[in-house]
């Protein structure tokens, strides 16, 4: 009989990545644990891409789905929702937008297309500013901003995308000034950009902890002090909240916050760990921005009744157990272990991270060049004693991705660090 893995080789695109050597199927998870098809269980340090925020199978989030799904699966927008409409009324309040709208889609990557067709519209500009060693998307439009040639297929694009410094603290020709001369320096070349570009910029879009770029931010400001030069030319700010929304960096309930002096972004968009896995992706922006489309615009999947009844459930358990808060004092723990485990490894050159959002980058020993080998060997070391972690990285880094789900105990992060040393010493 075929294996599982020689069926998808025959029916799923070549581009479709897999994990491991030895490709697992995961059949049920509980917790921060899941198991494969051959019974093996794993602590899940990676929660589908920073998916399964809270936990698996988490009891409020599938008795809302089961509830939900036995009243009406789906309608479309083109009718009343009330389960969107709670979920947009929450989502408005917590974004820090004033006189915010909500639109729902299906992914990040619908998310941020949205975002660049209203800022677009909105400016009547096709002219983007997107930070190098980003990741917004896999649509069309959003391989066209990212900055990341790992995750661009094609150089075609409908917009003008011109890539500002800023989103990687360690590396680049900055690297070795202080914070306070770093962000001078990012906001001079910000200024040294627009200055090439016709008038009319629509909007700079950024990750304030970059995802698929390898856990990587600026220091704190660092957009605050952007956007103080972006209001000057009317240009707006979108921030791209799909991973680091929702408390997972522990100091903040969205990433925006830790460049808040200048107050909230224009347009902020999210997906991920709201759905807790279910399929749910949004923009919040005020109303003068986000009703600026003059043709008709609907969703067909976008705030589904059974995912909004998820979010609700999945928003309220997050609030109600503080796990933003919690991500902040086991987040803490955990980095700390993580650096303690990766003390004299010589292939380690850095451990980075806020909150339940770490990135340990490896490298050949000795240099700044990136060692995907021994990336792929931890992984696998890792998925061997039972942890199952992610990768990333753009220009010549490497990075294994730490991201739990916000529920995780001292315990599970004591075990998971303990995995992470072995790996590591394995090398």
């Amino acid at each position: 009989m075929r294996s599982l893995h020689d069926r998808h080789k025959a029916v799923i695109p070549d581009w479709v990545a897999l994990y491991y050597r030895d490709p697992i199927e995961i059949t049920h998870g509980e917790g921060r644990h899941v198991w494969d098809a051959e019974g093996r269980k794993y602590l899940d340090f990676f929660g589908g891409i920073l998916t399964t925020m809270t936990a698996h199978a988490l009891p409020e989030v599938t008795k809302a789905v089961a509830e939900q799904a036995g009243r009406i699966i789906h309608s479309s927008t083109l009718y009343l929702n009330r389960p969107m409409v709670e979920l947009a009324e929450r989502v408005a309040g917590l974004s820090g937008i004033p006189d915010a709208r909500v639109f729902f889609t299906t992914s990040g990557t619908e998310a941020n297309d949205t975002a660049l067709l209203l800022a677009t519209a909105y400016r009547r500009s096709n002219q983007i500013l997107a930070m190098r060693n980003s990741y917004h998307g896999r649509s069309f439009s959003t391989v066209g901003i990212t900055g990341n040639r790992a995750w661009s297929p094609t150089g075609l694009s409908p917009l003008q995308t011109l890539y500002v410094h800023g989103g990687v603290r360690g590396r680049g020709p900055y690297a070795g000034l202080t914070d306070e001369r770093f962000i001078e320096a990012c906001v001079a070349d910000l200024e040294d950009m627009l200055g090439q570009t016709r008038a009319g910029v629509a909007a700079l879009i950024a990750e304030p902890v970059q995802g698929v770029g390898g856990f990587t931010s600026p220091p704190d400001g660092l957009y605050a002090a952007f956007r103080r030069v972006l209001d000057r030319h009317g240009i707006l700010w979108i921030s791209d909240e799909v991973q680091t929304g929702w408390g997972r960096t522990g100091d903040h309930f969205w990433g925006w916050q830790a460049h808040g002096q200048a107050g909230p972004p224009d347009i902020l968009t999210f997906a991920k760990g709201i759905g807790n896995g279910m399929s749910i992706g949004g923009v919040v922006a005020r109303a003068e921005i986000m009703n600026c489309l003059d043709a008709n615009s609907i969703s067909t999947f976008g705030g589904s009744p059974i995912t909004m009844a998820a979010g609700l459930a999945n928003l309220s358990y997050l609030l109600e157990h503080d796990l933003q808060g919690n991500a902040r004092r086991v987040g803490g723990l955990l980095i700390e272990r993580v650096r303690a485990a990766a003390a004299g490894v010589a292939a380690v050159r850095e451990v980075r991270g806020r909150g339940l959002m770490i990135g340990l980058e490896l490298t050949e020993p000795g240099t700044d060049r990136a060692d995907p080998d021994a990336a792929t060997a931890v992984l696998e070391a890792a998925r061997e004693n039972g942890l199952l972690i992610g990768k990333g990285g753009g220009h010549n880094t490497s990075t294994l991705r730490i991201a739990p789900p916000l529920s995780l105990t001292v315990s599970e992060a004591e075990e998971g660090a303990a995995i992470i040393e072995q790996a590591l010493r394995s090398l």
